[in-house]
């Protein structure tokens, strides 16, 4: 039993839920796998038709609309790559032709490679800065003229996926840092220029799943480190991406869910460190 089974518990069964035409449409990217998956079978449940992104990944995608359907609505697959500005802009198209309608955009989909700033190239940072930044700008702007061109009087929500890292910064993943960065900052000023419109916030998991540099083990034990003696969880993220989309009086903000990660000082990223943080001072 890995962690992310340990964390949820075994799947529970879930009601079918009614509902038609008029029920909001999310598409959330990177939905094909890990927390992507998990948002979107939380926002299914709570009555939202659900578009599955993938960039390479039709097997899993597939398993999510399984899911998906089994809980009820509905629901497609959309492929992109959202390295590529043209094929980012035709998912949000291909969503709206398939659905009807899209309310909701969730930037989950990210690069996460590693650089430093001994590897660190100009390459490397534009690898990371155009599906972690550039997407959802795109993505943003395009729910955007949806909503004021074809659904006036309407709302929609931007929720992009950031990082504790950012509260508590530490020079690995040089590039993906400085990528998610940069994305707090255009939560803020999205929020400010989208508005009334379009609400845009933030959400800022901690170590919730194993990276690919991560054993089981290393996992657990750099989890337990959070203050609260837990990290944040797939169902913590879930349920507070719901609580963000379902408040209206929110918007600009960038919500921590992290086990209170963010207030340990440390030297290295989760991932690489060692087993005993190395605290900052007072």
């Amino acid at each position: 039993m890995n962690y992310e089974e340990k964390a949820l518990g075994p799947p529970a069964p879930l009601a079918m839920v009614e509902r038609n035409d008029a029920a909001p449409v999310a598409l959330v990217t990177g939905a094909a796998r890990r927390i992507g998956r998990h948002l979107a079978e939380a926002l299914a449940a709570e009555g939202w038709n659900i578009v599955v992104h993938h960039r390479s990944s039709p097997e899993d995608a597939a398993e999510t609309l399984r899911r998906l359907e089994g809980i009820g609505g509905r629901h497609c697959i959309v492929q992109a790559d959202l390295s590529d500005e043209a094929q980012t802009r035709d998912l949000f198209e291909q969503a709206v032709q398939q659905l009807g309608r899209v309310d909701a955009v969730i930037n989950n989909a990210s690069l996460f490679e590693y650089d430093n700033a001994d590897t660190f190239s100009c390459e490397k940072l534009l690898e990371h800065m155009l599906p972690n930044l550039g997407a959802p700008l795109v993505l943003a702007q395009a729910l955007h003229r949806h909503i004021t061109q074809m659904r006036p009087g309407r709302t929609g929500v931007v929720l992009n996926l950031l990082d504790q890292k950012l509260g508590n910064p530490n020079p690995d993943f040089l590039s993906y840092t400085l990528s998610k960065s940069a994305l707090k900052t255009a939560t803020t000023l999205l929020a400010k220029a989208l508005a009334p419109h379009v609400r845009v916030v933030g959400l800022s998991p901690g170590l919730t799943l194993p990276s690919h540099l991560q054993t089981e083990q290393e996992f657990e034990e750099a989890h337990r480190l959070a203050p609260l003696g837990q990290a944040s969880t797939p169902a913590d993220i879930a349920r507070a991406a719901v609580f963000l989309l379902q408040s209206p009086a929110i918007t600009g903000v960038d919500l921590i869910v992290d086990g209170g990660q963010h207030l340990i000082g440390m030297e290295r990223d989760f991932s690489m460190m060692e087993l005993e943080p190395a605290r900052n001072p007072g």
